[in-house]
């Protein structure tokens, strides 16, 4: 099975672990990272197999994974420690997509409830990623130098990838480098999807199979620092991402250049009394957006550049009804963050924690004019945006009974959002889609929002036996809007297209009167084991309900079977559902160790003033695995199994999609210092749509609301073989 529920993995300081002892989190183990990476580039599939979590398609590096429904910013994402946030009117870059999977040392995820000491300003959970910690030399050792180099290649996109890492390590200070590369061309489904080959480009055309915009090249960096000092370690970490290219097959403009680079320094020691964590980072993003190869680039009066015209020079004379080069879009975010924890041992076994935490973001985004309808200006879509968030929390754990184990929690944030006056391409006649009259009306108004949001959490597990425990919990979790849903301005279609989270290919306006998400969660987890451990069983039953959630109204002029323009509303919502695990040791003899796992999960979602489905929820799925391991042998067959959805949101006229299965291959084979890994996905190259991957518009002229078909879902990828390998030295 591919994932187990745990205890968090304990934080050791010269020597002495200090248990950070937090219940119901599930963890990935150690083989499936090792055993999924070299079949994928998007750290976030790393985590299919965790029980609740599914995951929303995007760019080939960037899927939104999202737990009982609730994705993107309703999730707090945390890397290395740090809460991250998508600097991009399409998220296109949001806090997984900058990890290589390569790079990924732990995950662990909070379904449901997250504890407040955890993370605040989120409804859906948690999910935590880290990379390698850093390691020492043993005390009278000399100092060792080690590393690793992987790559992999996989057939039916040609993707291609390497990295490699080295480390110096002495009794009190370590160093690690690690690096890279990852790159694809579009992916293709098992058979035609489309009748409409063309992509907008004179002499460009898309196999009727091909899912356009799926390519992708992506380079990462990565250096670790740290220092033993005295009873604490002080680490420091460097990280850079150079992402030339990463298309949308979902989505109307491309990523063309994302730059990031983030520091972050982390202070953990212990104390007779407990222990004390300090962390401080920051990031800064350069984003830029365009139409990619397979989407339409010239538009207005001429479909192409002029024979003299240069690239990159926009037709002459500029003017209003003149040929447009494209739709720039950039996004310059910045965020720095602190918190700091304490955790107090108690008598009786009990802890406290106390901690306070700051974040501070940054945002601009603005679209320089091209031509066409964009002349003379640059579009303002948000200026000088601003989030800031502070929190104080408490939290104390009770291990007092041994049968007991009771979590309490409260912590409060304060969140203020502003922006600076904005404008369209045009302040003067003509300029198209009222930009001139709601730019005003949007200046005209005070910006500036607070919210006061208390995160409150209660958990008990009591366990019965050895072979039975029970977990219930209870949580009240608030989320301010954030920068896009509260200050994105205009209704024109065109600028409205552009600021799209969803992938439905319509158009967003955003709401400066927006307030905080209320998310009020219950559930009951019952898990069954044998004493040996041999088989465990595990069922989780919860119900949510969110006040002022987020969703989309229509606009006048909505019609169904199209895209349309919608606005961000708050709106009651209730989902409920369950999640399901299980695994059992079939046999154990000279032929190997067999074992059988799987995950189950069920969710229905709907807003009750509307009456009407939630977007992007999945339906009824399961993920069976057979492994088995024999000596250094690892193989597994998996069968993924996803019934039809035909529970869609209407306000957004999301595609149904039928139900279908999968059959996967993997195995492995581990030397002392080598891993080779071959594999198939989708072996039966089985045809079969995303549920949740979004609105195929992958090609064509996107820029127009209209100017691509509706009604394709985004289809999943045919067969495809995959080889990868590892090897360490020291």
């Amino acid at each position: 099975m591919a994932a187990e529920v745990t205890e968090l993995d304990p934080i050791s300081v010269e020597g002495e672990p200090v248990e950070e002892t937090l219940p119901d989190a599930t963890s990935v183990e150690k083989e499936t990272l090792q055993r999924l990476r070299p079949a994928t580039s998007d750290a976030a599939s790393l985590l299919r197999g965790i029980p609740g979590i599914t995951l929303n398609g995007a760019g080939g590096l960037s899927s939104l994974p999202a737990i009982h429904g609730l994705a993107n910013d309703r999730l707090h994402i945390e890397v290395d420690g740090m809460s991250l946030v998508a600097a991009c009117p399409n998220h296109m870059n949001p806090p997984l997509s900058y990890v290589d999977p390569g790079h990924v040392d732990s995950l662990r995820v909070f379904a449901g409830i997250t504890p407040v000491s955890v993370g605040g300003d989120s409804i859906g959970g948690t999910i935590i990623a880290e990379t390698v910690e850093p390691e020492f030399a043993e005390p009278g050792m000399p100092e060792k130098v080690f590393g690793d180099v992987a790559s992999f290649y996989r057939s039916n996109n040609r993707a291609f990838g390497t990295s490699a890492a080295a480390a110096l390590a002495t009794e009190r200070f370590s160093i690690r480098y690690s690096g890279a590369w990852s790159e694809a061309d579009n992916y293709t489904a098992a058979e035609d999807f489309k009748t409409a080959v063309a992509t907008g480009r004179p002499g460009h055309t898309l196999p009727a199979d091909e899912v356009g915009s799926t390519a992708y090249t992506t380079a990462n960096h990565l250096l670790n620092v740290a220092w033993k000092t005295g009873d604490g370690v002080l680490k420091m970490s460097l990280a850079s991402q150079n992402m030339s290219e990463q298309l949308f097959p979902n989505q109307r403009m491309d990523l063309l250049k994302n730059e990031q680079h983030r520091v972050a320094i982390d202070w953990q020691t212990g104390y007779g009394w407990g222990r004390l964590e300090a962390r401080a980072y920051h990031e800064a993003v350069d984003h830029e957006m365009d139409f990619g190869p397979d989407k339409r680039l010239w538009y207005g009066a001429l479909s192409q550049p002029p024979a003299a015209a240069e690239p990159g020079t926009p037709c002459s004379p500029p003017g209003f009804m003149t040929c447009a080069e494209g739709m720039p879009m950039m996004s310059e975010g910045t965020t720095y963050g602190a918190k700091l924890l304490g955790e107090f041992m108690r008598a009786g076994g009990d802890l406290l924690r106390l901690g306070a935490e700051y974040h501070r973001h940054r945002l601009d985004d603005y679209w320089p004019a091209s031509g066409g309808g964009m002349w003379p200006g640059t579009f303002l879509n948000v200026n000088d945006g601003e989030r800031d968030r502070k929190a104080l929390f408490a939290e104390w754990e009770s291990r007092a009974q041994s049968r007991w184990l009771i979590l309490l929690g409260i912590r409060y944030e304060h969140v203020t959002t502003d922006t600076g006056e904005v404008t369209g391409y045009a302040t003067a006649n003509p300029a198209p889609g009222n930009q001139i009259p709601e730019a005003l009306a949007f200046n005209s108004r005070n910006r500036q929002r607070s919210d006061d949001n208390v995160d409150i959490t209660a958990l008990a597990r009591y366990t019965f036996t050895d072979e039975f425990d029970v977990e219930f919990g209870v949580a009240r979790k608030v989320r301010s809007p954030n920068l896009y849903e509260r200050y994105t301005w205009s209704s024109w279609a065109m600028a409205a297209s552009m600021n799209n989270t969803a992938g439905d290919g319509n158009g967003y306006v955003g709401d400066i009167d927006l307030k905080a998400e209320t998310a009020l969660t219950f559930l009951v987890s019952f898990r069954w084991q044998a004493a040996d451990r041999s088989w465990a069983l595990t069922a989780t039953p919860y119900y949510t309900r969110v006040e002022n959630y987020i969703d989309a109204i229509a606009l006048p002029g909505w019609t169904p079977g199209q895209f349309n323009t919608l606005r961000y509303a708050n709106q009651s919502v209730r989902i409920f559902g369950v999640d399901l695990s299980a695994n059992a040791l079939l046999a154990s003899n000279e032929w190997g160790e067999w074992r059988l796992g799987g995950v189950a999960g069920y969710t229905d979602g709907e807003n009750r003033d509307s009456a009407d489905d939630l977007w992007n929820i999945m339906p009824l799925n399961a993920r069976i695995t057979l492994n088995h391991r024999l000596g250094d042998w690892d193989n597994e067959i998996e069968w993924v199994i996803v019934n039809a959805k035909t529970h869609v949101s209407t306000v957004r006229n999301e595609v149904e999609t039928p139900g279908y299965g999968l059959l996967n291959l993997r195995a492995s084979h581990s030397w002392k210092r080598l891993r080779v890994d071959v594999g198939v996905e989708n072996l039966l190259d089985k045809f079969y749509y995303l549920p949740t991957g979004g609105t195929y518009t992958g090609q064509g002229s996107t820029m127009s609301l209209s100017g691509i078909p509706w009604g394709t879902a985004v289809p999943g990828m045919g067969r495809s073989w995959y080889a990868g390998f590892s090897m360490s030295f020291e």
